[in-house]
């Protein structure tokens, strides 16, 4: 399966500009990098990003690429925020047990995970693939949503959200949609 951006909402794959860059900088509280594109909100700020599954190593004299595993990141505070508190309410053990006793569910949530790790690969360049294979790097190669390996488990509500708003085929996003006040904050704080 071959990444097209338009079929998920994004900026049509044009290279994030200067500003929209320090609004993520701002909104994530360090720098970005590695940013293929945005998915606004309603309110057209940067809701969602598609990461690059490589970044380069930042520090001298190295030639190295690290793995990015998430591909798709919340940048929204109010969401941010919204999934932290599930999060810290044992929202991640709860979603956990609905795995084990709803087997549709359950299916629903492998597919994601095999669509999610086609996704990444999908980003990668021949280059870029043999490196990940001549490094062994697992979470890029064979991993799932936020490079989960075991699909019994889940990890992060904030990036099942991201990968829900940007595809719609997460059920542990769209569940977790379901129980937040709102999908973008009332107050526009982003502005």
């Amino acid at each position: 399966m071959t990444f097209t951006f338009a079929n998920y909402g994004f900026s049509a794959g044009k290279a994030p500009s200067e500003e929209e860059l320090r609004l993520l900088s701002w909104q994530l509280g360090r720098s970005v990098r590695g940013v293929l594109a945005i998915k606004p909100c309603p309110h057209g700020f940067p809701q969602v990003i598609l990461n690059r599954p490589l970044l380069p190593v930042l520090e001298k004299g190295r030639r190295d690429l690290e793995p990015m595993p998430t591909i798709f990141w919340l940048t929204c505070p109010f969401l941010v925020e919204e999934v932290a508190k599930l999060e810290s309410a044992g929202g991640v053990k709860r979603y956990e047990r609905l795995l084990e006793i709803d087997k549709e569910l359950a299916r629903e949530y492998l597919s994601a995970h095999r669509s999610y790790r086609e996704m990444r690969l999908s980003l990668l360049s021949p280059g870029e693939l043999e490196y990940a294979k001549e490094k062994g790097l697992r979470s890029i190669l064979e991993s799932g949503i936020a490079g989960i390996t075991n699909p019994q488990r889940v990890k992060c509500l904030h990036a099942h959200l991201a990968h829900f708003l940007a595809s719609g085929q997460n059920p542990i996003g769209r569940l977790v949609a379901q129980e937040l006040p709102a999908l973008s904050c009332p107050e526009r704080r982003c502005a």
